[in-house]
């Protein structure tokens, strides 16, 4: 499905902090036309995130997903794209995730939100160690003041390295550490009757290089300069950061 070599973009994920790259148009625009047609709205059998840290929509049953949606997760989790991301990447041994942990479709209404994180960093079934996200936004005719941008942190978290706006057939992939902090931080702008919607996609391997080595942990999220420090989300930080899988 896809138009592009991902091993042409090797040089510049690896140059960027942390290793990431965006590509647009990355796949056929008729066949991405088609997933943004049919991609549902949420209702009762979606995952409902709706505290302080974060409020979106997920849905990862892919039993009940419409057929061109299936598809394309078919494709990103096959043999040959994973090839593609090993190149592109570095990371050697990538498995896919049956499972969708956390991934599948991704959904934010106006007024949603997701504060700046680190992904956990073990898979809850399997115990792989988590490498490196693929996302694909599904956002046709998106506008800038709408915001929902994808951020990039330092690791310091004083400052945003990078945003990137979720429009339609755009691809983003970028490896995954407890350094890697990113997030759609502000509250999304958008008219009622549109969504920011994405599909992603983890991947794992078995083991990692020392360096990254952590015990098992849930999404760390963090404070930027400019947020208030209010005793009751702080709290909530605390403990989704010690909670263990």
């Amino acid at each position: 499905m896809l138009i592009i070599k991902l091993e042409d973009y090797t040089e510049v994920y690896q140059k960027n902090i942390p290793p990431h790259v965006v590509i647009d148009d990355a796949f056929l625009f008729s066949h991405i036309d088609q997933i943004e047609k049919c991609f549902p709205k949420p209702g009762n059998d979606w995952w409902i995130y709706d505290n302080p840290l974060e409020k979106k929509f997920a849905f990862n049953c892919i039993e009940q997903m419409p057929e061109p949606i299936v598809e394309v997760i078919h494709y990103l989790n096959s043999r040959p794209f994973i090839d593609q991301l090993e190149k592109l990447t570095g990371i050697t041994g990538l498995i896919a995730d049956p499972f969708l942990n956390g991934g599948g479709l991704h959904q934010i209404a106006r007024g949603g939100k997701l504060d700046i994180h680190a992904d956990y960093n073990y898979h809850p079934v399997t115990k792989l160690d988590r490498r490196l996200n693929v996302l694909l936004y599904l956002n046709r005719h998106w506008q800038e003041e709408w915001g929902g941008h994808l951020e990039f942190w330092d690791p310091e978290m004083t400052y945003c390295m990078k945003k990137i706006s979720p429009l339609f057939n755009r691809l983003v992939i970028f490896s995954t550490t407890d350094q890697s902090f990113h997030g759609h931080p502000d509250p999304l702008n958008c008219p009622e009757d549109r969504t920011r919607k994405s599909i992603a996609l983890y991947y794992y391997t078995w083991g990692r290089p020392s360096h990254e080595k952590s015990p098992p942990h849930s999404t760390l999220f963090k404070r930027r300069p400019q947020d208030p420090i209010v005793a009751e989300i702080e709290e909530l930080r605390i403990a989704r950061g010690i909670k263990r899988l």
